[in-house]
This record gives C-alpha cells, sequence and structure tokens, in this order.
C-alpha cells in the first residue's frame, strides 16, 4: 500500500483524490489530507480520505505528498513541513511557475520533486495535465504520478523548463475559453435567442470540435475548411476574426500568462 498525502484539499486537490478514489489505483493508495478550511476537510473525509491535523503530518505519513496550494501560499507549507521532508519522499507540486529547485531549496537538496500542471476539468475526470520530473525521481515513481493524473483525464509529459509556457495551454486555458464562450452567448441572447439554448448548443459545439481535433486525423486548417464554404456565413465569420487579429490577442493572452508565472517563480 502506498501512502499518498495531500496539504491542500481544495478543488484540484479534491478532483485529483476523487479521481484515485474512482480508478483501479484505489485499493492500492492511502489518501491523506489536510486543508485549513474545515469544510474541505469534511469533503475529503466523506469521500473516505485520512484527514490529519498539519501539513507535517501528512509528509511523515505519506510516501508522495502533493502541495495543492497556491503558489502564494507554499513558502508558508515549505517552511512548516521542511524537517519532515527526506530523500525519499516525492513531493508533487501544482503551483504555477514553481520550479523543483526552488522546492529543493526551501526543503532538502537533492528533494524529489515532480512538477505538475493540471486544470479544473479534472473535477469532471477530464483534465489535461503536463508533467515534469527532477533528475533524483525516479521512472517508476514518476510511473505512479502519471497514472494518478490519468486516472482523471489525459496526461503528457514535457521537458521542466517548458512547465511555465505550457501554462497557457492548458492549466489557464479553460477560463480563456469559458469567456470566449460568454461572448458567443452574450450575442445569442442579444438577438433573442434563450440563453440556456444557446449556452448548451454552444457548449456541445465546443467538445465536438474538440473531439475533431483529436480524432478525425485531419490538421486545424483541414478542420477549418470542412466549415468554411466559399461566400458563405462562416466565411464572413472568419474574415472579421481575422481583420481584428484574434491570432495576436490569443498571442498576447498566453505571453501575459507566461510572463505571470516567470513573476510567480521567482
Amino acid at each position: 500500500m502506498v501512502n499518498v498525502g495531500f496539504i491542500g484539499a481544495g478543488n484540484m486537490g479534491y478532483a485529483i483524490m476523487k479521481g484515485i478514489k474512482g480508478s483501479d489505483m484505489a485499493e492500492k493508495i492511502s489518501l491523506f489530507a489536510f486543508d485549513p478550511f474545515q469544510d474541505a476537510m469534511v469533503r475529503a473525509e466523506q469521500m473516505g480520505v485520512n484527514t490529519v491535523k498539519d501539513g507535517s503530518e501528512v509528509v511523515s505519513k505519506c510516501d508522495y505528498v502533493f502541495l495543492a496550494v497556491k503558489p502564494q501560499q507554499l513558502d508558508e507549507v515549505l517552511a512548516e513541513i521542511k524537517d519532515e521532508v527526506t530523500k525519499d519522499k516525492v513531493i508533487v507540486s501544482i503551483c504555477a511557475g514553481i520550479t523543483d529547485d526552488y522546492i529543493a531549496s526551501k526543503t532538502i537538496d537533492g528533494a524529489k520533486v515532480v512538477m505538475v500542471m493540471p486544470n479544473t476539468p479534472l473535477l469532471l475526470g477530464e483534465g489535461a495535465t503536463a508533467l515534469a520530473k527532477s533528475d533524483s525521481v525516479s521512472d517508476d515513481e514518476f510511473g505512479l504520478v502519471c497514472s494518478i493524473f490519468g486516472s482523471c483525464g489525459i496526461y503528457s509529459v514535457l521537458p521542466k523548463d517548458k512547465m511555465k509556457e505550457v501554462i497557457a495551454i492548458n492549466g489557464s486555458s479553460p477560463a480563456f475559453i469559458y469567456l470566449y464562450a460568454q461572448y458567443f452567448i452574450d450575442y445569442a441572447k442579444s438577438v433573442g435567442i434563450d440563453e440556456k439554448a444557446a449556452t448548451d448548443l454552444f457548449a456541445k459545439s465546443l467538445i465536438g470540435s474538440a473531439k475533431m481535433i483529436t480524432d478525425s486525423g485531419r490538421t486545424l486548417d483541414e478542420l477549418i475548411t470542412m466549415v468554411s464554404s466559399k461566400g458563405g456565413t462562416t466565411i464572413a465569420g472568419l474574415d472579421k476574426l481575422r481583420a481584428n487579429d484574434l491570432n495576436k490577442a490569443v498571442r498576447e493572452c498566453c505571453e501575459a500568462c507566461t510572463k505571470r508565472a516567470y513573476e510567480l517563480s521567482k
């Protein structure tokens, strides 16, 4: 039995624990958690997670420790747990922008660190998670962490020097997509279309379009062409998006996201 602990049992920590509980791994893993908010602790207990009194106890009891906290809270957490961190513990950080070297500098030299960028669709078992590891993490240890995220979605392994850049692609992108969706639904309401109908239609269009990207075997250019009849409605809309430089807006959005990740890492 492998002991896996969570410091932070909010939405992301809860989603990962839920994924483990609903997978084939559940019989092989004992879950422990601490969160300063009682509601989060109660929710974890209701799922069958062992709750403990503080973060240090999580580390002392567990082989793998998930730091499911905000980057701004990390220094306080690392200061609390550093005396319990040993070279056989695997620390799994979901803190945006934080490197393995930074965590080692606050705990012990050669700390085993897995860096993770998940996203909130983990809550529905539809997560998309990017992972990288420090050299001190063994392939077996990394494999277990990858399997955990595979239990609640898909994952991709990246070089660790790309973990800040990927945040815009999967970590923050759900919010960007929701904003994009909001503007389409606002338009629908403005022309008298029922909000629920518009939301259902647009959401299903997003789901179907995503499946076409992953499963059709066609390139993005080919998929755009499939929808775009010469002189038709889609072309008219695409011309406006291009005229208003959607490409520039998206690039600047991603660059701002990445810039902030580098600021958080300092």
